[in-house]
């Protein structure tokens, strides 16, 4: 029941509208669960915002030839732990981006950190938040975690349902948490990118990006970024 009423909602608010106020609607889905501790929450929140500063991502998001790029973000873990970092951004000035980045680096952790790891209901969260999103060419979801889910839906009934349709799901692999059952041929440092490309991704062109630990996030999350802001190569297309 509580799949099926997600879903209403989420398609409800995802009804589609003519493209014209921005290239890509990207939405943040940063995991807080208990396998995040204060420090790693910190490493992640710092190098996010670093990575929505990086001078590629910046040159990206602020090219004057393109439509802007609008930006949400919200942090997650248990089925009804949901916190918003940032409502939707029209990313149209140096300005507006850098008040953006210090927003997500300076955002409380205000959700308890014992929380599970509740991947199926942090993509329909993000599909309610792309709902309400500006009328965009494309709708992204860039979902960080570093372990499997373990609390309510599963998120493969989710990605499949008829309201993600025409949402992209992206995957931040952080290594370096307990992945049980995804050993990836006896690879620990890439079973979590398998799981994900297994069970969470899904549209054209989607894909997991790796992050060797919270330490790492700030390469891993530029890249990701880097990867989304340059679209869909058309080859990709299927």
């Amino acid at each position: 029941m509580r799949l099926t009423m997600a879903v209403v909602l989420v398609a409800a608010l995802g009804c589609s509208a003519p493209a014209s106020a921005c290239r890509l609607a990207l939405v943040l889905a940063l995991d807080v669960s208990a396998s995040v501790d204060d420090q790693e929450y910190r490493l992640q929140a710092m190098g996010t915002a670093a990575a929505l500063r990086a001078p590629s991502v910046r040159a990206a998001l602020l090219d004057p030839e393109l439509p802007p790029v609008a930006i949400a973000a919200f942090v997650w873990s248990g089925p009804s732990d949901q916190d918003l970092v940032a409502d939707w951004t029209l990313i149209d000035s140096a300005a507006t981006l850098d008040a953006l980045a210090a927003r997500v680096a300076g955002h409380p952790r205000n959700l308890a950190a014992s929380g599970r790891t509740a991947t199926g209901e942090a993509l329909l969260v993000a599909g309610a938040v792309l709902g309400s999103a500006p009328p965009c060419d494309r709708q992204v979801v860039d979902l960080a975690t570093d372990g499997t889910f373990n609390a309510g839906t599963a998120p493969e009934l989710v990605r499949s349902s008829a309201a993600f349709r025409d949402i992209t799901i992206n995957a931040l692999a952080v290594t370096g948490g307990q992945v049980p059952d995804w050993r990836d041929g006896g690879k620990p440092e890439t079973a979590l990118a398998a799981y994900l490309t297994r069970l969470v991704i899904r549209g054209p062109g989607a894909f997991v990006e790796n992050a060797s630990g919270y330490s790492d996030l700030e390469r891993a999350m530029t890249r990701k970024l880097e990867r989304e802001l340059a679209g869909m190569v058309v080859g990709q297309l299927r």
